[in-house]
């Protein structure tokens, strides 16, 4: 799969030292989440995962915006356009069809993933944003979810499933409810993201977590998603036999051996 000539600078691709970097490429239009940039993002993603050197991927974008969610233009041709056109939900059902198998294969990456918010993330743009293991976003950036207030819809692209699972559901709720910004400093307080930092720091700071968690055992990233995933519809002591079970598997690999040789010989361990 490739992009069309169209649409093929809408995502850049960058290799550097393990780490592939995903630049949505749309900045003048905010990177809206329309057929383009789906056209573009799809390929990108599916080179990046063929990327035998790839360690750690860092999703982030051009411009003042990291996403704004849905092309609001187009949904307002569609409103203006004559008898014939495709219905606004049938439109839209189809764009969140494309979106969601991308949204999956990120939650799902063989290596982590670290989303850089360069600027406001709204409505689908932040369930995009939250798609990455680690999130980190420039101290200007903001969350905002205009759905409710501002357009009677439902939040989407896994933000109901997302947002109540690291904030609590009184707060996504009210973000929900209110259309309220959550500024990115707040959003560290909130633990919604890992950190802010200053704009003009943003693209160094996530290359180097990347390059960070790019020397972690490779399959480390899998189990702890497992982990926690596990966790999320289990019992204390069903957690604490699930941890046992996968443990007594894991010290048996070469990762665990490392790690002990390291320590004992007081150097970083060394992972391939």
């Amino acid at each position: 799969m490739s992009a069309s000539p169209a649409n093929e600078g809408l995502v850049l691709y960058a290799l550097q030292d393990g780490v592939v970097t995903l630049t949505l490429n749309d900045g003048a239009r905010m990177n809206p989440l329309g057929d383009g940039l789906i056209d573009a993002l799809a390929p990108a993603l599916q080179r990046a995962r063929q990327e035998s050197a790839m360690r750690a991927l860092v999703l982030t974008a051009k411009g003042r915006g990291f996403s704004v969610g849905a092309d609001l233009a187009d949904y307002r041709a569609l409103l203006d356009a004559s008898v014939g056109a495709p219905s606004l939900g049938a439109h839209v059902g189809r764009l969140m069809a494309r979106m969601q198998p991308l949204l999956l294969d990120l939650k799902a990456w063989p290596v982590p993933v670290v989303c850089a918010v360069n600027g406001v993330a709204a409505g689908g743009g932040v369930g995009l944003a939250l798609a990455g293991d680690m999130v980190i976003a420039a101290e200007s950036a903001y969350f905002y979810l205009p759905f409710l207030p501002v357009l009677g819809a439902v939040p989407d692209m896994g933000t109901t499933w997302l947002l109540p699972r690291a904030l609590g559901t009184p707060r996504a709720m009210g973000l929900a409810l209110t259309g309220d910004r959550l500024p990115a400093a707040r959003a560290v307080h909130w633990g919604l993201i890992w950190d802010c930092v200053p704009d003009d720091r943003l693209a160094d700071e996530a290359q180097a977590l990347a390059l960070r968690l790019a020397a972690m055992p490779a399959h480390a990233v899998g189990e702890a998603r497992a982990a926690f995933a596990a966790s999320a519809h289990q019992s204390l002591a069903q957690q604490l036999e699930w941890e046992r079970a996968r443990q007594m598997v894991l010290v048996e690999g070469p990762s665990f051996a490392e790690g002990v040789r390291a320590f004992g010989e007081r150097r970083a361990p060394r992972h391939r």
